[in-house]
């Protein structure tokens, strides 16, 4: 965790007592809170900034400064607070709440390509709390088509609107190709088996794509451009870094 940005944000006193409870575990992460509660957070190791006036005001500088930024607030005023700042998933930082109660740790915004949903559980397991996903890919405990392999290196090579589609696919359990000419074997990180939906293939040229609702292709092949239109928005390709097997 230590190489992300991160910030805990309070603006109640519950709020401000949980943060100064969590933070000396986090050294690296910001805090930010209500001038009024600074004092709580008097001999933390973290990096402590005191806001006067309304939240509001401090949300487009979070937005630019941090990866996550973890929310002590209720999940109402969350969403109403980062509504006006949002761009877009593959720009929006991971937002995340915690209960008053920090029972429970509830990505809100970027579960998958910001990180949310990963850093929750993270986050979770630190509090004693239960994260709550409600991604369907991590839901469902299938393969998340847009990020799949990112922490082996891997490159989704696709238009945005074949992630969207290819992952309904996924989720609805629908019929999925997955073809593996390359990259590391161990995709499959989850505990339980891959769904029964998805079926291996090693080439492929091995798959009738008419059978099929989707592909998902582990390849460094050049692929041509009548493939892309054959399989409109069916296909997502990911590119392995050379030197893996």
């Amino acid at each position: 965790m230590s190489d992300i940005r991160i910030a805990f944000v309070a603006i109640t006193k519950h709020g401000a007592a949980q943060v100064a409870q969590l933070a000396p575990r986090l050294p690296t992460a910001s805090i930010v809170v209500s001038e009024k509660f600074a004092a709580q957070m008097q001999g933390l190791p973290n990096p402590v900034h005191a806001y006067q006036g309304a939240l509001s005001a401090q949300i487009e500088a979070l937005f630019q400064a941090y990866d996550q930024i973890v929310f002590f607030v209720s999940l109402g005023a969350v969403v109403r607070l980062i509504a006006p700042h949002l761009i877009s998933k593959d720009e929006d930082p991971g937002v995340l709440v915690v209960d008053d109660s920090a029972q429970f740790v509830i990505p809100v915004l970027s579960g998958h390509v910001g990180g949310a949903n990963a850093y929750a559980e993270q986050l979770a397991a630190l509090l004693g709390a239960v994260p709550v996903l409600t991604t369907a890919s991590d839901v469902g405990k299938t393969i998340p088509v847009d990020i799949l392999g990112r922490e082996l290196g891997w490159r989704v090579e696709c238009p945005k609107i074949n992630i969207t589609r290819v992952s309904a696919a996924v989720v609805n359990e629908e019929p999925v190709a997955f073809v593996q000419e390359a990259g590391s074997r161990n995709w499959w990180t989850r505990p339980t088996p891959l769904p029964g939906n998805i079926k291996l293939f090693g080439r492929f040229e091995d798959v009738d794509t008419d059978q099929f609702r989707a592909v998902l292709w582990v390849t460094r092949r050049e692929i041509h451009e009548d493939t892309w239109l054959r399989l409109a928005e069916r296909l997502v390709v990911y590119r392995p870094p050379q030197g893996q097997a």
